[in-house]
């Protein structure tokens, strides 16, 4: 053999090897991580998972019943498009906060007993790719879309569930949060299609969470103004006019309607200094971040990690995003990295949510898919903050109303500790289950305006109580 085939075959097996550890899972379980004082009173790894050219990164956090190989397996899909799973597992459900008295150095993370993690199984994963620690190996796989990204989700469950096969019989949901809302469906659909034509590992998918879920852009757009009247932002007198002059239709209106525009202009003149995300809370810096502000914060967190409160002014301190800046200033120290097993060299800079992904937007409406969905015995819960202006709770509730559901239980209060926690309804279609509730005060991403009164409603639901 002549030393050029050797050096052939040689090359064909470094290609095999890289390919191989390419598509393995990488998997580590952390038993302390930095500003938590003593070790995780929970089982948390975090790993990569191969999908092509992407590497995912999660968070698995087990559930702490005692009875995790039943408990339900959530992948929990944060919003954005470009948020990263810590998100969900720092903001919303998981069992880890930060301690909002900071005064630098790597802020301090407290344990929260209302964590769906008493319960259920949660993967937290850091998605669409560039969000996060996710990366890709080739620049090209960076450029992604709702359809892409939903075919990247099916392909990571499996993956996750051929290196996690004592999981494989968990029933499966899978968890929305805001934009991806628009990716939920689809997902479901896809993993519904390749369980019937005999795919493995096979999903045991039983349903899905929506929270202030992305589902229409035109009903959502259309919704704001309806809500802008509902609750008194804008007079009687403009909503008619913009009512009558747009035919109840503002998602894409005739540049010669002059009327229309006009009404249009004076309602946004009306509810510009208003948060969308809680129209009760203040209107704060970064809340909702245009590319402008994004650059801004970025230099903010690049420049001032350790003086963070000297870069703000009251009453910015109070406002909900100040512990947004936390999860920026705790996931790039080093610590926490190496903590998290992070490959190095991977991700520049971390942030909490990514603006500056290479994303299309190719699906505006996933209501032909929850139709679709309908007929598959399902189990589904929806639920909405009634003070989101971001997507109105009047939004979800007339798509919800598009499906033509039966009602199994009208319209009532539910309670937490007897007070009133919110509003329910709840819709059968033979075993299909669909579960609406409300969060009394609760802005965009309810769970981070009230986490015990979500944890409860989560609990019940999960356990077939009614709320």
């Amino acid at each position: 053999m002549t030393s050029i085939s050797r050096k052939c075959i040689l090359c064909m097996q470094l290609l095999i090897l890289f390919s191989l550890s390419r598509n393995a899972v990488s998997n580590w379980i952390v038993k302390t991580l930095p500003g938590f004082s003593g070790d995780l009173p929970f089982t948390l790894e975090t790993g990569y998972v191969s999908v092509g050219e992407i590497e995912f990164f999660y968070y698995f956090v087990e559930s702490s019943s005692g009875y995790s190989p039943t408990d339900p397996l959530i992948l929990y899909l944060n919003g954005g498009p470009g948020c990263s799973g810590l998100n969900g597992l720092l903001f919303q459900v998981g069992p880890l906060e930060f301690n909002l008295t900071y005064t630098g150095g790597i802020p301090e993370l407290l344990y929260t007993p209302y964590s769906w993690t008493k319960s259920a199984n949660i993967i937290f994963i850091d998605a669409p790719i560039g969000t996060g620690f996710s990366y890709a190996t080739n620049a090209e796989a960076y450029a992604s879309s709702d359809t892409l990204t939903s075919a990247d989700m099916v392909n990571f469950m499996r993956n996750w569930l051929n290196e996690h096969p004592k999981f494989g019989g968990n029933p499966f949901f899978i968890n929305s949060d805001s934009y991806a809302g628009i990716l939920v469906p689809l997902i479901a659909q896809a993993i519904i299609n390749e369980n019937e034509a005999g795919v493995e590992p096979r999903i045991n998918i039983r349903g899905y969470i929506l929270s202030c879920a992305h589902t229409a852009t035109d009903v959502e757009t259309d919704s704001k103004i309806v809500y802008a009247h509902r609750m008194a932002l804008i007079s009687d007198a403009l909503y008619e006019t913009a009512k009558t002059s747009c035919n109840g239709s503002y998602a894409d209106v005739d540049s010669s309607n002059a009327a229309c525009l006009e009404a249009i202009e004076a309602i946004e003149l009306c509810i510009q200094d208003i948060s969308p995300q809680n129209i009760l809370s203040p209107e704060c810096a970064f809340l909702s971040p245009n590319a402008n502000e994004e650059k801004d914060r970025r230099s903010l967190v690049e420049n001032s990690r350790n003086s963070l409160l000297s870069s703000f002014k009251s009453p910015d301190l109070e406002c909900h995003n100040f512990e947004y800046l936390l999860s920026d200033i705790w996931a790039n120290f080093k610590s926490v990295q190496e903590a998290l097993h992070v490959r190095p060299n991977t991700t520049k800079e971390w942030f909490r949510c990514n603006v500056s992904l290479s994303y299309s937007v190719d699906v505006n409406d996933v209501v032909p898919y929850h139709l679709n969905l309908t007929n598959t015995g399902l189990q589904i819960l929806a639920f909405s903050g009634d003070h989101d202006m971001v997507i109105p709770h009047v939004a979800i509730e007339g798509w919800v109303k598009s499906l033509d559901l039966t009602i199994d239980s009208d319209w009532r209060p539910w309670f937490v500790q007897g007070q009133v926690a919110g509003y329910t309804r709840k819709y059968t279609n033979d075993g299909y289950r669909f579960t609406y509730a409300t969060i009394k005060g609760a802005g965009h991403s309810p769970h981070e305006w009230n986490r015990k009164v979500c944890y409860d409603m989560f609990h019940r639901w999960s356990n077939y109580f009614p709320l």
